[in-house]
C-alpha cells in the first residue's frame, strides 16, 4: 500500500482503525506496547549489525516495519490524549534547531 499521508492523516486513519477494533487500551497498556516494540527494534538492529544472532526459528524481519510498529503504537497514546503529534513535532524541531545551531559544527 502506497500513500503519502501526514502524520495527522496517518493519525486519523489509524483512530477509525482502533475504534472499528474494540478502542483505545488503557495507558499503561499502550505505553507497554511501545516498550515492547521498541524491544523488537532493538533485537532486530543487534542482528543486523552482527551483535546478537537470532535463533534459528525467528524470521528476519525489516528494520522498517519495526519503526512503522514504534511510530504506529506512539500514534495511539497521542489519539488517547488528543495530540496533534505533527504540531508537536514541528514545535521540537524548533527546539532543537535553537538549543543545538552551534553544538555540531
Amino acid at each position: 500500500m502506497k500513500e503519502n499521508l501526514s502524520l495527522k492523516e496517518f493519525q486519523q486513519k489509524i483512530d477509525a482503525w482502533i475504534l472499528n477494533h474494540g478502542g483505545y487500551w488503557p495507558p499503561l497498556s499502550m505505553f507497554s506496547a511501545i516498550v515492547e516494540e521498541v524491544g523488537e527494534l532493538a533485537r532486530e538492529i543487534n542482528y543486523l549489525e552482527g551483535f546478537k544472532p537470532k535463533k534459528s526459528d525467528e524470521n528476519a524481519r525489516k528494520i522498517g516495519e519495526e519503526l512503522a510498529d514504534v511510530i504506529f503504537a506512539i500514534l495511539c497514546v497521542a489519539n488517547y490524549y488528543k495530540i496533534d503529534i505533527s504540531e508537536e513535532l514541528g514545535l521540537v524541531i524548533e527546539k532543537y534547531t535553537k538549543r543545538d545551531s552551534e553544538r555540531f559544527v
